[in-house]
């Protein structure tokens, strides 16, 4: 990989404005979005609804540590159904949809994206250090295009004053161009008022998604969106679609299956799918077998 290409990867960069008011995240996730189509066969509605919530998921989980995550579900009366976003700190992000062929008729004038989804619910939990239980919050959706969604949630779940965009480019032959998205969010020190001005100002701003088209990256974003102020950058990382899922954890999941529901696979290899990254596993009759043994030692 030459080190243009290397430079303009999917990345995350963390900041801080220098007077200590504002914080700041700002992510590339073209090639994530790209994966996630292909991986799911996403039509174009899905494409734009997933893309927006691996965006703003990684976006959320950028202030976690470790091993934490953040779980985003939303969950409506429109074709797609339901959809589930998990993402940590590393940069590890997946999702899928319930009905990743869903589309909308546009010919009605009173039809949006936001149709996709639905009326229904949004619900976000936090996988955190040292918590028994996620932390779990659940609010009604507001327009089901996860933009209005998220930066309603973070103002009645978190209390905390946002700015969000969230953007994936798609050009006249359905293909996804760049993705991304920025979120700022008030530090207790900043004046009132402020948050506001910057508001206003993103309400304004090109879609994210436009600079990565133009050659310009994550860097010049945060430093555009807020500018006349200062920016220190305190972190970066890589993301990716990823999912840990791998054989030995769809053992393990079967092994949690009672001694009569494995007696019914006995004798046929299973293909498991994960529901996340669609990956496709093939269980022998051997390993079957295996399983059915371990579960009737058990009952002895």
């Amino acid at each position: 990989m030459n080190r243009e290409k290397f430079e303009f990867k999917d990345r995350l960069i963390k900041g801080i404005t220098t007077d200590g008011h504002f914080k700041i995240s700002v992510v590339k996730t073209s090639d994530m979005v790209k994966e996630a189509k292909e991986r799911h066969g996403l039509s174009l509605l899905n494409t734009v609804i997933l893309g927006r919530a691996l965006t703003a998921t990684m976006l959320l989980a950028s202030e976690l540590k470790g091993e934490e995550r953040v779980r985003l579900r939303m969950e409506g009366n429109g074709p797609i159904g339901h959809l589930v976003v998990e993402a940590n700190s590393l940069g590890e992000v997946r999702g899928y949809v319930a009905n990743p062929e869903a589309t909308l008729d546009y010919s009605d004038s009173s039809v949006s994206i936001g149709d996709g989804i639905g009326l229904g619910l949004l619900t976000f939990s936090k996988t955190l250090y040292n918590e028994a239980e996620p932390r779990t919050s659940t609010i009604q959706l507001v327009k089901g295009d996860v933009t209005a969604d998220i930066a309603h949630y973070l103002v009645q779940s978190e209390q905390i004053d946002s700015g969000l965009i969230i953007d994936v480019g798609i050009d006249e032959e359905g293909n996804v161009t760049e993705s991304g998205g920025l979120l700022i969010q008030k530090l207790p020190s900043a004046p009132d008022g402020q948050i506001d001005m910057l508001q206003e100002r993103l309400a304004s701003f090109p879609p994210v998604h436009k600079f990565y088209e133009d050659g310009q990256y994550i860097d010049d974003v945060m430093n555009k969106v807020m500018s006349p102020m200062q920016v220190k950058e305190l972190a970066r990382q890589l993301v990716d679609f990823f999912c840990r899922c791998n054989k030995d954890r769809f053992l393990n999941a079967l092994s949690m299956l009672s001694y009569d529901d494995l007696k019914e696979m006995e004798g046929d290899s299973q293909e498991i799918v994960c529901q996340y990254c669609n990956n496709k596993e093939n269980i022998s009759k051997e390993e079957i077998k295996e399983l059915i043994e371990s579960a009737q030692a058990k009952l002895n």
